[in-house]
């Protein structure tokens, strides 16, 4: 079970926090998806998706050549209820709410050619 100051440690990185708000936003995404929104290259959202995923804040599942994300689904109650939190507190602020505006665009280019 994720424990408060490992839940601090991943969040407290700006991309981590960007990750967790598109996560939040739009349940799962895509490494190809989460690269084009953020505009980053995919090795560095990859290193934070890892961080993430070790400190227990998202799941990742396979699909073929695709690994999507999603917020972990058996956090504990305060996590969520703090996560829900920053993602109100973040979504009309920048850089979040471009990340968020891209993400339909970056979508529907990226979702054939995705190979992460």
């Amino acid at each position: 079970m994720i424990q408060p100051e490992q839940l601090m440690r991943a969040l407290a990185d700006g991309t981590r926090l960007r990750i967790v708000n598109l996560l939040l936003s739009q349940g799962e995404l895509c490494v190809c998806e989460l690269t084009g929104a953020l505009q980053m290259a995919q090795p560095k959202v990859s290193r934070h998706l890892a961080i993430l995923r070790e400190a227990g804040v998202v799941q990742d599942r396979r699909e073929g050549l695709w690994i999507h994300y999603r917020i972990h689904p058996e956090l504990p109650l305060w996590a969520g209820r703090l996560l829900e939190a920053l993602h109100d507190g973040c979504r009309e602020r920048d850089p979040y709410r471009p990340d968020l505006q891209r993400l339909p665009s970056v979508t529907l280019e990226n979702r054939k050619s995705c190979s992460s």
